[in-house]
């Protein structure tokens, strides 16, 4: 077997063995622990519902191996932040201080050079190729290119932020 790392969004509660296995209509197999604790775990991220009422795929975890797995998102490292803007989402740092200020990523395109500041260094009509990047949207409601500050990149204050 290969080693994979994964990093997903899902919803989860806390749900014994029993209350998963009552939910499905289902038995507990006599070689497993009925009281268990753990974790109902639904994916959204493309697994068709497999319970009415969810709108994702629908599994039960032992407490254990969801905690090692899984953080709240308000809790997540840059490196998570940095997964999670590549998926379009947008994030925030609870140790900033401005209000509504998030960063998003911006994704590369293409486009004809027609005006200055370009025009000094290209002429028009030149093919431009613009790389993706992260701008931030200020607490002023402004939107700035973004480079992350040591603090930023060391925290684990980061969120995804739900419009």
């Amino acid at each position: 077997m290969k080693t994979y790392i994964g990093t997903k969004i899902i919803n989860a509660q806390p749900m014994t063995r029993q209350a998963y296995n009552d939910l499905r209509g289902w038995a507990v197999p006599e070689d497993e622990n009925p009281s268990d604790a753990g974790y109902l775990v639904e994916y959204l991220d493309g697994g068709a519902a497999n319970v009415p009422g969810y709108a994702g795929y629908v599994s039960w975890s032992p407490e254990g191996v969801f905690e090692k797995a899984y953080r709240k998102t308000e809790r997540m490292t840059f490196g998570d932040a940095l997964i999670f803007l590549k998926e379009g989402k947008k994030l925030a740092r609870a140790g900033w201080n401005g209000k509504g200020m998030f960063l998003f990523l911006v994704p590369g395109s293409t486009f004809q050079v027609s005006r200055a500041p370009l025009l000094g260094i290209y002429p028009e009509g030149h093919t431009v190729n613009y790389c993706p990047h992260i701008d931030m949207k200020t607490a002023d409601d402004k939107v700035v290119p973004w480079l992350a500050s040591q603090t930023d990149m060391l925290a684990d204050d980061w969120a995804v932020i739900e419009f």
